[in-house]
């Protein structure tokens, strides 16, 4: 399995493992608004076999606090076709792209998703927690790409205008 950066040739297929695994239309839409407002950091697919198989997506998500603002991104959304999950795809596919968005100078990353799930990667609603947003709860949680960034810090995240579509 291959993980790159996508390519205008993905664009279809990164609809469709979308559509798979979520069983809707709705997250293929919110990649393609995300895209086209320019507010995507990294939107990484996984390949196998010539197909997609997975697909992540960061985007800008500035947190401003009493320090100034922060660049983070939100986690949103990730999929894998749903014959290809439980194969650690999702996992690879989390990693490297928490490693893309370090490397491109982000300093936090949020998600809203299962609880059980992100915490290996190092998210924890209790780093969330100090953050103002429209989630709020378990699944709401930040990991820090940049270790301590978010210490004695609270702040208020600006998720883009596609999550308000």
């Amino acid at each position: 399995m291959d993980i790159r950066e996508e390519t205008i040739l993905d664009l279809d297929g990164i609809r469709e493992v979308n559509r798979l695994a979520f069983g809707q239309e709705t997250e293929g839409r919110l990649v393609d608004l995300l895209r086209a407002e320019g507010a995507v950091v990294a939107s990484l697919v996984a390949v196998e076999g010539g197909v997609i198989v997975g697909h992540i997506l960061f985007s800008e998500l500035p947190i401003e606090t009493e320090r100034g603002t922060l660049a983070g991104v939100a986690l949103a959304p990730m999929a894998v076709r749903p014959e290809w999950q439980r194969r650690g795809i999702g996992s690879a596919l989390v990693q490297r792209g928490l490693e893309v968005c370090r490397e491109r100078g982000r300093s936090v990353a949020v998600v809203l998703g299962h609880p059980d799930y992100y915490p290996r990667f190092g998210f924890t609603s209790a780093l969330a927690d100090r953050l103002a947003a429209p989630y709020s709860g378990d699944a709401f949680m930040a990991v820090e790409l940049i270790p301590g960034v978010l210490d004695g810090l609270r702040g208020t995240v600006r998720y883009a205008e596609a999550f308000r579509v």
